[in-house]
């Protein structure tokens, strides 16, 4: 039997959870269709020898929604096992879209998710209005990967709301009804789900909430009974759980979420983390999940990979000095002559010499909690770490720049800012801000091992200057499944959250298993290699802007639809990639 490709020689995990097991992979017409020993001959053959053959992963959040209409290739998910994106996250995105509020959109992605607005002005090209016109953008352009869309609260508030789309503002029940029956018609056109987020961190890039920061549970609710109409989509909310307003206020929160589950009938998912201002709500979050899906709800948690943090240097979004009114003096020269600047000995003894002005409030897209943090640099730099060549995520307290400093009798503030103009200002250091109260990633451990846990909060293509979180399927298999020296979780385990259990839960039962008939989206990982590469800045974004991207070694081979899409970690620009539709084959 004659094939179009054939694997060979490789280790198969298949992602139902069960043991390796060793066979080749034969593909025709971009579907699994044979698995084997001694398969016929392919018109291709990879060597997999030594190595893992996986499905291709399913990232269930990302925020690449203005991305997509100019890149096709969705670096870095693309060179990290990842075949399917789904957008639409957090209750951000850019459709449906007035033209008359497309500023106001690009505005808030930018605040929220730390993407430059003027990257978004030029790449975006406009060629919609509703959501279903959205995706007949996206779907006549050729792409590498594979992607989803979800409607995202905040646009279609904006949409029917106009200038009372603020969050203070209480939705009128036409405005409910209008906003439910758009919804309808984006998933009749093919959207996945819809998003909402409810995070006082997440602000416009002047300041203010979100429009739907503060919705109703009648407004929730109300959309959420568009799902009536049809027979898939799933639904997903972003909230601090009223984290800042205090403890009695969570079970509201979560009982306002529950209700919007109920209404819609749909599988929810909520994002888990453990956050230091409130250590312990991690685990009232289990226990209200647990109670859901004991009552028969279909509620899951979107658990990171690692902890939850930021990467700062003096190309990045924030480093700690920023804030210091002789830095801020300089901030706008080019990087060598703001590192010969602070080189100079009397500069630094000034900046050293000086407190943090505020970076956040009005005006400003920047989070209260900046400066919280920036008023205890010396505190918090006893969880800064250098991340170095070979990034280590989970590091020991004993390795941060401020036990190093407090060790050998340096002032910490000073090891700080020289550990900035390592590197001639293009070091980062790494600060995990959640999952890591305690120097460790033993809390989640126990979040990634929960039933009701799916991998999630990547957050590619967003934060660009601050994180690369879209290495996270990587970190999962090199850390989690070969690296950690106690608390490993099984590759077969690994594979089955990242692929099949991801799929599943967004309604992509063609993909994330390994199975004769299945569509052909494979990874060929050598594990013993996979490593990840520092993560560096680029200036590849329209008009000039800058990201974080971030490579690993070890895949030999990422297949789209039975296509080679990369080869040790180079895509090869074929495009194979689809826009999805939800409930249409």
């Amino acid at each position: 039997m004659q094939f179009d490709v054939v694997i060979r020689g490789g280790t198969v995990v298949d992602g139902k959870g069960g043991a390796p097991f060793a066979a080749d992979v034969g593909i025709r017409d971009g579907k699994i269709a044979a698995i084997g020993a001694n398969l016929g001959p392919g018109t291709r053959e990879l060597d997999a020898a030594g190595a893992l053959v996986t499905p291709g992963f399913v990232d269930i959040h990302t925020h690449y929604d203005g991305q997509v209409s100019w890149d096709p290739d969705l670096m870095p998910s693309s060179v990290h096992g990842v075949t399917t994106a789904v957008m639409g996250s957090c209750g951000v995105g850019f459709a449906p879209v007035r033209k008359s509020d497309r500023d106001r959109l690009i505005a808030l992605m930018e605040g929220v998710e730390d993407i430059p607005g003027t990257a978004l002005a030029e790449g975006i090209n406009w060629r919609w209005e509703s959501f279903p016109e959205y995706l007949d953008a996206l779907a006549a352009m050729e792409r590498t990967i594979d992607v989803a869309a979800q409607v995202t609260h905040d646009p279609l508030r904006v949409y029917v709301m106009g200038d009372r789309a603020v969050h203070d503002e209480a939705a009128t029940p036409d405005d409910i009804a209008q906003m439910r029956q758009v919804l309808v018609e984006a998933l009749r056109a093919g959207a996945f789900g819809f998003s909402t987020g409810r995070s006082d961190n997440h602000r416009g890039n002047r300041g203010e909430h979100t429009p739907a920061a503060e919705a109703a549970g009648a407004e929730l609710s109300g959309i959420a009974a568009a799902f009536h109409e049809v027979d898939h989509g799933v639904v997903q909310a972003v909230s601090d759980f009223d984290m800042y307003e205090g403890p009695d206020k969570f079970d509201g929160e979560f009982d306002l979420l529950e209700q919007m589950a109920k209404v819609a009938g749909r599988p929810l998912s909520v994002s888990l983390m453990q956050r230091d201002q409130a250590p312990n709500q991690w685990q009232r979050i289990l226990q209200r999940v647990d109670a859901a899906r004991a009552a028969g709800l279909d509620v899951r948690v979107q658990v990171g990979a690692r902890a939850i943090g930021v990467l700062l240097g003096l190309e990045a979004t924030f480093h700690p000095f920023m804030g210091f009114p002789s830095y801020k003096a300089i901030s706008h020269l080019p990087l060598a002559e703001r590192v010969a600047q602070m080189r100079d000995p009397a500069f630094r003894a000034r900046v050293l010499g000086e407190t943090s002005e505020k970076v956040a409030g009005d005006g400003s897209a920047i989070p209260p909690l900046a400066d919280m943090l920036l008023a205890q640099i010396e505190m918090i730099a006893m969880r800064m770490f250098v991340l170095g060549e070979d990034p280590n995520y989970e590091p020991s307290l004993s390795e941060s720049i401020g036990a190093k400093a407090r060790g050998t009798g340096t002032p910490v503030l000073g090891a700080v800012y020289d550990a900035l103009l390592e590197d001639d200002g293009r070091a980062l250091i790494y600060f995990p801000l959640y999952n890591y109260q305690h120097g460790n990633l033993d809390e989640l451990h126990t979040m990634l091992t929960h039933p009701a846990a799916l991998p999630g909060l990547s957050d590619g293509g967003a934060h660009v200057g601050t994180i690369c979180d879209a290495s996270f399927p990587s970190f999962l298999l090199q850390h989690w499944g070969r690296d950690r020296d106690h608390g490993r979780i099984p590759v077969e385990r690994l594979i089955q959250m990242q692929a099949a259990d991801t799929a599943a839960f967004v309604g992509l039962h063609d993909r994330g298993t390994l199975e004769v008939g299945k569509k052909a989206d494979v990874n060929v990982i050598d594990h013993a290699a996979l490593r990840l590469e520092p993560p560096h800045l680029v200036q590849d974004l329209p008009a000039g802007g800058r990201r974080l991207l971030q490579r690993a070694h070890g895949y030999r081979a990422t297949l789209v639809s039975g296509v080679v899409i990369a080869e040790n970690g180079e895509l090869t620009g074929a495009r194979p990639g689809k826009l999805l539709r939800a409930g249409q084959s």
